[in-house]
């Protein structure tokens, strides 16, 4: 059920977000959803992509401080209220979520958020015992 996020380590200067896309552009990798956090002197750019391992081989290779965290893709229904039900099914489990942003495409007619959280095992039962789908990473890296 856990999904292969990369967390790059970014310079904020112009072009630096460029030089990631456009060498994993180069090896035919294919980003699926993305975040970026900044300050005035650095970024962390959480991407899921459909080849993690190769992804983080070739950023190496270019240069790039690169890292993989694992996350949960969580299918939220998409209608007012969707994202607050599962959010406080975790909340009842004890879950803290660290950040989550949306992914780009829908596995379904629902939405699909990505989630960091402390105890992925444990969310992932939690929200299953609430009748909330978690996708497994092979589906979320074809979509």
């Amino acid at each position: 059920m856990q999904v292969k996020q990369l967390s790059i380590f970014l310079e904020n200067r112009a072009g630096r977000l460029a030089e990631v896309t456009r060498t994993l552009g180069q090896h035919g990798i294919n980003i699926r959803a993305l975040s970026i956090a900044d300050t005035s002197e650095f970024g962390i750019l959480r991407l899921i992509v459909n080849q993690p391992d190769r992804a983080v081989q070739v950023l190496r290779e270019a240069g790039f401080a690169v890292s993989i965290t694992e996350v949960i893709a969580v299918e939220v229904p998409d209608r007012p209220g969707g994202l607050a039900r599962v959010l406080e099914a975790l909340r009842e489990g004890g879950h803290n979520i660290e950040y989550l942003y949306a992914f780009v495409e829908k596995a379904s007619e629902d939405a699909l958020v990505i989630m960091r959280v402390e105890d992925i095992p444990g969310a992932v039962q939690t929200l299953r015992q609430a009748g909330i789908s978690v996708l497994p990473a092979e589906q979320v890296y074809a979509l």
